[in-house]
């Protein structure tokens, strides 16, 4: 069995809208570091573990609480924990950020925060029950009946415009600004301000973001090499190599010859069909 572990469950359908999927994560070791690329905000159970921190893009460091939220982040975090380490969690998509949490996703870019504090004891009952189950299945049920209870108490006001922004995302992959202010009918000051809100960053930086990532997939599955992707709107190789570097942590080179264990185990996620593009591709 490996020392290392990351395991990935689709949540239900009543939650694809809010949740990405859920994922159970194990490191047999007795100190484990390696670095997460930019990503969607999260929702983390440390079950077994000692201290840890995460220094994020910006260069702000933050010791990593035993409940957690992570926003969204911009760039790759570098992760530094005690083991051995048992994580559950979940990966937050915008809508479910915006039922979730009463606040602005773009108050947490490259932040991390102590769950309990939000949304108080009830997640320490939460903990107990998934250190106390033996499967990833009902870890997975436990997980999903906590966030119907945590998103039954926001509003769905988000959805409409996630949709046309995810689609936006997923249509080109270097989408036009003015294009998504057509499709979501608004101004473009309010485009700027939701997104914001549900994603973290404004559309242009959110373009960005998942034209890079996509594009690391690519590689990483060896689906085509550099020379494929430079007309998806990158200005020319040196363009193309900062953007992945600045997103996920390493050059377009270390990506085709072989990712460090936490971004190769990440991979896994591509193989749930069923989710959308912006999960499963990024």
């Amino acid at each position: 069995m490996s020392a290392v572990t990351l395991d990935y469950a689709s949540p239900d359908a009543l939650l694809r809208d809010r949740i990405s999927l859920f994922y159970e994560f194990r490191a047999n070791v007795p100190l484990f570091e390696d670095v997460e690329r930019a990503d969607l905000a999260q929702f983390r159970f440390v079950l077994e573990g000692g201290e840890g921190e995460y220094r994020f893009a910006d260069g702000h460091v933050a010791p990593t609480p035993r409940i957690q939220i992570i926003g969204p982040t911009t760039g790759p975090t570098s992760v530094r924990a005690e083991g051995p380490i048992h994580m559950f969690g979940a990966g937050l998509l915008p809508a479910g950020w915006a039922q979730m949490l009463d606040f602005e996703a773009s108050l947490l870019v490259n932040r991390v925060i102590d769950a309990v504090d939000l949304f108080g004891p009830r997640l320490l009952k939460a903990a107990g029950d998934l250190r106390a189950a033996g499967t990833l299945d009902e870890k997975v049920r436990i997980g999903a009946a906590l966030v119907h209870e945590l998103i039954g108490r926001g509003k769905s006001e988000a959805f409409d415009f996630t949709r046309v922004v995810d689609d936006w995302l997923a249509s080109s992959p270097s989408p036009d600004v003015d294009e998504l202010v057509r499709a979501s009918r608004v101004s473009r000051r309010q485009v700027e301000r939701n997104c914001k809100r549900f994603y973290g960053s404004p559309p242009k930086v959110l373009a960005r973001k998942y034209r890079a990532l996509k594009a690391a997939i690519s590689l990483a599955k060896h689906e085509a090499v550099t020379e494929d992707l430079l007309d998806h709107g990158f200005y020319d190789q040196s363009h193309f190599i900062r953007e992945i570097k600045h997103f996920t942590g390493v050059t377009p080179k270390t990506i085709a010859d072989g990712l460090p264990t936490l971004a190769t185990l990440t991979l896994k996620r591509t193989a749930f069909v069923e989710l959308s593009p912006l999960v499963t591709g990024t």
